[in-house]
């Protein structure tokens, strides 16, 4: 079965690849699809972050990264995934992406939407956070992935 993970991930985090990783044991194939938001200002270029994703994924062989632009049940249709992966860091996500699955569900009957716990050790982060701490100077190092550190820093530098 095949899974599709969306979210921007500008910059992806240690939270985001735990999860990723994690979906990677439990479904045939992941897709990670970062969304094109016209509405959002990112840090990063899409292909910037399918670049940053595809470096910190390339040991997981059935890991697709993509992105797309549009209503995720469309894209899924169109990638023939009948999941949507969404991770839950704490009960005000749940009530987000509760009512966010329900949408989707009205939209598209076939795709089921499943959650995954965040690890406790990722359970305060979030891409925001990392955008915050890396503004004011802060290390975020122990947050993201190696190679998406180096692009933060030098994105503020």
């Amino acid at each position: 079965m095949i899974a599709i993970y969306p979210g921007s991930f500008d910059p992806i985090t240690l939270g985001h690849l735990d999860l990723i990783e994690r979906a990677g044991q439990l479904f045939e194939r992941v897709i990670v699809a970062v969304l094109c938001n016209t509405s959002k200002q990112p840090m990063f270029s899409v292909e910037k972050r399918l670049e940053q994703i595809r470096h910190c994924t390339q040991h997981l062989p059935n890991v697709e990264v993509d992105s797309f632009l549009g209503l995720t049940v469309e894209y899924a249709k169109l990638r023939n995934a009948r999941v949507l992966l969404r991770g839950l860091r704490v009960l005000s996500d749940f009530e987000k992406e509760l009512q966010m699955a329900h949408t989707n569900k009205t939209l598209r009957d076939e795709i089921e939407t499943v959650f995954l716990a965040t690890a406790k050790e990722y359970s305060f982060l979030s891409s925001s956070i990392v955008k915050e701490i890396a503004k004011f100077g802060g290390s975020v190092a122990h947050l993201v992935p190696e190679n998406v550190a180096r692009d933060i820093y030098q994105y503020y530098s």
